[in-house]
């Protein structure tokens, strides 16, 4: 379900209230782990953390007006969704987390390529996602988009 709030402020104030608390929670964990120069905004109708184009000019490649996309939250309509662009291009991030994931929660881990779904806000594992979030930079992030399109490009040739 995408949101037409144009802040995040506004996104939060418009949840539900069976959301709002874990979604605020979860926001907080987020911006009190992500590495400096991320930004938030608001990004395909849901809180987006970007590489905003002072960092990485050339913006998203799909759409290069648009800051580099890294990580999205959401309150889907059946889960919240934490969207983690660095699992999905990593591989050895991607091992990390669903390894340490069993450690943190008696719940199975509810995960698409890039989206991780919380079905009840009682199972969010807060801590865990505060580590996962914490271990990409920017500029790690972009070396690996950089080169994950790289690959995408030289496979399509």
């Amino acid at each position: 379900m995408q949101s037409k709030a144009t802040t995040p402020e506004q996104f939060l104030s418009e949840l539900p209230d069976q959301r709002k608390e874990c979604i605020t929670k979860l926001r907080h964990v987020i911006l009190d782990n992500i590495p400096e120069g991320f930004e938030e905004v608001m990004s395909y109708g849901m809180l987006g953390y970007v590489v905003p184009h002072s960092i990485f000019p050339d913006g998203y490649h799909c759409d290069p007006k648009l800051p580099l996309p890294f990580i999205n939250l959401a309150s889907q309509k059946a889960h919240i969704g934490l969207y983690h662009m660095g699992i999905y291009t990593s591989p050895e991030l991607l091992k990390w987390f669903t390894e340490e994931y069993p450690k943190h929660s008696k719940v199975k881990l509810n995960m698409g390529k890039s989206c991780i779904r919380f079905k009840k806000p009682e199972h969010i594992p807060y801590e865990l996602v505060g580590e996962l979030i914490s271990k990409m930079t920017p500029e790690d992030w972009i070396n690996l988009y950089q080169n994950s399109l790289m690959e995408d490009r030289s496979k399509k040739k």
